[in-house]
Order: structure tokens, then sequence, then C-alpha cells
């Protein structure tokens, strides 16, 4: 615990902004994971770019700590290996 009031409030303020920050950027993963999955139902011609954006952000996130390494991987695997099922079968 924080010895001081003003140590506290600091303390409060940081925290906030980190989770703020953290929020912003697992929210982008999310949204590049929605937007590949959209383009690859579609069998878009975009789905590969939107693949290699979403794998940068996840690696982006991953490499910041917001989330794990094995989360990352996973999510990453996951994707390539349904988009490669799309694309054996067009």
């Amino acid at each position: 615990m924080a010895k001081k009031k003003s140590s506290a409030e600091k303390r409060h303020r940081k925290s906030e902004e980190r989770r703020l920050r953290n929020k912003s950027a697992k929210s982008a993963v999310r949204t590049s994971v929605k937007k590949f999955v959209a383009l690859a139902q579609k069998k878009d011609l975009g789905a590969e770019a939107a693949l290699k954006e979403m794998i940068k952000k996840i690696d982006t996130a991953a490499g910041k700590g917001i989330i794990k390494k094995n989360t990352a991987a996973r999510k990453k695997s996951r994707m390539q290996r349904y988009f490669n099922t799309i694309k054996a079968a067009q």
C-alpha cells in the first residue's frame, strides 16, 4: 500500500492509463480478426492482406505483453489454418 495519498493517486492514474492503452490494443486485435474472417468467408482477394495485418497486430500486442505469447501463437495458427482451408477450397 502507498505511504502517501499523492503516490496512491499517481499509481491509480498510471494504472488507468495502462488499462486504456491495453484495452485499445486488444480491441484492435479483435477488430482485425473480424475483418479477416469476414473477407475470408466472402473469398475476397483482400483476405491475405487482412491476415498479414492481423498477424502484425497480434505480434505487436504480444511483444508489449498485452496478450500472452502462447495466446498470440494460437490465434495466428488458427487463422492461418482457416485461411489455408479456404484457399485450398477455391
